[in-house]
């Protein structure tokens, strides 16, 4: 598996170099717009204001809006100033049990991998995390951003895992709806509700649950791509502009030829 990033994984006095792979393959499916009338690509060009004149990229400046129709100009060196150091540690600074992270705080996922010269140390803190039942709080700086991360053992190989910050996830007072207290709920029909519970719980086995959506839009594309359609490139201002101004040129040359003809014609007559 690639590395996408090399660092060093510390606690304490004990450094160990590690590599930063992708935990996960995310399987989605990406389709290009086309012109209804002759399958030709739809391309997005930038433009400014109500006119629709096309922005070059050199002319575009990064914006805040602070009050409607009012902005702030942030540019490449103000942000610049303020990038967090460009690190290549990443610092335990506190172990914490699993169960009181929040599952919603967890975002994206990637493994930690040994280098061959340190997976002793590596094993070590593995097997020593996974004992005691915790999990690492750290913070990284990943693409010139700083992230929270939590970092655990599992199944033989460490997990960091970067983690939303707490004012990112949403308060769930925000979306109570007035919920009855527990006191008030019916008794035999909490306890149908926990029996049908009981009746359908099982353990976890991620791989009887596949993505049928995905696999039926692939076998979808399978069955279409021996006869795929072929997109025509469409005329532009700019040919039809080339055209004009040939016939104009040749009208232009053509007049001055059939006056010499005529004036000759003219001259012999008499």
């Amino acid at each position: 598996m690639r590395s996408i990033w090399r660092g060093i994984l510390s606690f304490g006095l004990v450094t160990i170099p590690v590599d930063l792979c992708s935990a996960v393959r995310k399987k989605t499916v990406s389709f290009n717009q086309l012109h209804k009338a002759d399958y030709s690509r739809i391309r997005y060009k930038k433009v400014a204001g109500d006119g629709g004149e096309e922005v070059a990229a050199g002319d575009i400046v990064r914006g805040y809006e602070v009050s409607p129709g009012n902005y702030v100009v942030i540019t490449d060196n103000d942000l610049a100033a303020i990038e967090p150091k460009a690190s290549r540690n990443i610092e335990i600074k506190e172990f914490v049990r699993m169960e009181q992270i929040d599952s919603r705080y967890f975002d994206s996922s990637y493994y930690l991998v040994a280098q061959p010269e340190t997976a002793k140390a590596y094993a070590l803190l593995l097997e020593g995390m996974k004992q005691a039942g915790v999990v690492g709080i750290a913070r990284l700086v990943l693409r010139s951003k700083e992230y929270l991360a939590a970092i655990r053992p599992t199944h033989g190989v460490f997990t960091l895992s970067t983690l939303l910050f707490h004012d990112e996830v949403i308060d769930t007072k925000e979306v109570s709806i007035g919920i009855p207290d527990v006191a008030g709920l019916p008794v035999k029909e909490l306890a149908m509700a926990r029996q049908l519970i009981d009746s359908l719980t099982e353990e976890f086995v991620p791989e009887k649950y596949h993505n049928d959506y995905y696999d039926q839009v692939m076998s979808l594309i399978d069955s279409k791509a021996a006869t795929p359609v072929t997109g025509q490139p469409k005329a532009t201002g700019k040919v039809l502009d080339i055209m004009a101004a040939l016939e104009a040129s040749l009208a232009a040359y053509k007049k001055p030829k059939d006056a010499s003809k005529a004036k000759r014609k003219k001259v012999s007559g008499d």
